[in-house]
């Protein structure tokens, strides 16, 4: 089984995955695309590098039994997909207290208000293998329980239960 655990940067993902006890190995996305080079060039605008999602996936072919985490875990295949949301304002406090730059923290803070990566995932995953978790008041310890049901089969597919609108 392979279970993607994904959201726009400074959901939680990586902090709740590093707490969550399953079964599974865990792969840290962003940071084997780093480590092996698994790119396709570098974003000016942004300053960061672009993904090569199909040097990615083929990485990752013939691997099972993995969680794997990245806010572009929802582009590979899955046969669960974990989304993880913030409210937009919680989001933005966050980046901002990485010193991620203004347009970064707007950008994600839009993007998450828009429910992009909710609706990327459920586009190329279908409803019934996505399960959606708000994050924004919870301590990471529970947000990682809620993985662990996932990956337990313990919780039901959800999608478009929460609404951050209010934001824009």
């Amino acid at each position: 089984m392979r279970v993607a655990v994904t959201g726009t940067p400074g959901t939680g993902k990586t902090t709740a995955v590093e707490r969550a006890e399953t079964p599974l190995s865990t792969v840290h996305l962003n940071r084997a695309v780093r480590e092996r080079g698994l790119t396709a060039g570098h974003d000016e605008t942004r300053d960061s590098a672009v993904v090569d999602i199909d040097a990615v996936t083929a990485w990752l072919d013939g691997r099972e039994d993995l969680l794997v985490e990245s806010h572009i875990a929802h582009h590979l295949p899955a046969d669960r997909v974990v989304v993880l949301r913030c409210h937009p304002a919680t989001l933005a406090d966050r980046l901002r207290a990485r010193d991620e730059p203004e347009a970064t923290v707007t950008e994600n803070a839009e993007s998450e208000a828009l429910d992009v990566v909710l609706t990327e995932a459920v586009d190329r995953h279908g409803r019934d293998r996505v399960y959606e978790l708000d994050t924004t008041d919870r301590p990471p310890d529970a947000v990682a329980a809620d993985i662990e049901a996932v990956v337990a089969g313990e919780r039901d597919p959800a999608s478009g239960t929460v609404s951050f609108l209010d934001y824009l």
